[in-house]
């Protein structure tokens, strides 16, 4: 195939890059309260696993803050020793 210069063809200019990117979502733990994508994130769950969670009634608090779902740093830190509690009960029961 013929360069465009050769053929009398416009050459294609790339795009512009877009003007603005999109703010990634913050991952911080010490966050007085984080979205459920930054819960799962920083626990290492996925966000199936954390709506499992939610319906077998075993995941952490939330709150509702206008359209939002948040999950504090306490409900977080409570739900991490509850797990913690239950994992300790489950291997003393199958230890015995």
């Amino acid at each position: 195939m013929a360069r465009p210069e050769v053929t009398g063809k416009k050459t294609t200019q790339k795009a512009d890059p877009p003007k603005y990117r999109r703010k990634p979502h913050s991952m911080d733990p010490n966050l007085l309260a984080m979205s459920i994508k930054a819960f799962c994130a920083l626990h290492a769950i996925s966000e199936d696993q954390f709506y499992k969670m939610q319906r077998e009634k075993w995941g952490p608090v939330v709150m509702h803050v206008g359209s939002r779902t948040l999950i504090s740093h306490e409900a977080a830190a409570e739900w991490r020793r509850s797990r913690e509690e239950a994992a300790a009960k489950e291997a003393a029961s199958t230890a015995a």
